[in-house]
């Protein structure tokens, strides 16, 4: 097994959308960003990519590059999930934390988990996605910006399949998009 993390911030600002978890969530601000600035996918992103030591979003989707300019971040997290298959991981299961002062978050939180796991071909169960205040100190609590912060495990075929010559297959197994138990 491989674990990762990932951490990512933008500034608030006036005339963006505000977009986390590929939820467009109604704010007087938005996040400034080369694409739409999706500080909890791109966390989540760079958790995948670190843990299956592919480099980081930076690497594979440059704020130099046109082609990226106002890219969703979810269609950025599904290149991620086949750039992973391609290279024969399985996501495990998505932890990660979205830090802001404000707006609320609690009744948006159910759709992002949803959309990260339907991006990734995962379960819903796989997929944790929280929300927390800095009780107003710092860049988030006050206001200036947003950060995001995810953890993961990513399970690598080899390691699933070595496992079931050994023990045979996992009861209770479903098998999973391009493993070879289904």
């Amino acid at each position: 097994m491989r674990i990762g993390t990932g951490y990512d911030v933008h500034r608030l600002t006036e005339g963006r959308k505000l977009i986390l978890g590929g939820v467009e969530i109604p704010w007087e601000k938005g996040l400034l960003g080369h694409s739409d600035a999706d500080v909890i996918l791109h966390a989540i992103m760079d958790a995948l990519l670190g843990a299956a030591a592919l480099g980081d979003i930076g690497q594979h989707f440059p704020d130099t590059d046109p082609a990226w300019e106002g890219a969703s971040s979810l269609d950025l997290l599904k290149r991620v999930g086949a750039i992973l298959e391609e290279n024969n991981y399985i996501v495990e299961n998505i932890d990660s934390t979205i830090i802001a002062q404000r707006p609320k978050l609690a009744s948006y939180l159910p759709a992002m988990r949803e959309n990260v796991a339907r991006a990734l071909n995962l379960e819903l169960s796989q997929v944790s996605i929280k929300a927390t205040t800095e009780e107003g100190l710092g860049f988030t609590g006050s206001g200036e910006g947003i950060a995001a912060q995810a953890v993961c495990l990513l399970l690598p075929l080899m390691d699933l399949v070595a496992d079931d010559i050994v023990n045979g297959t996992p009861s209770g197994c479903a098998g999973c998009s391009g493993c070879p138990r289904s």
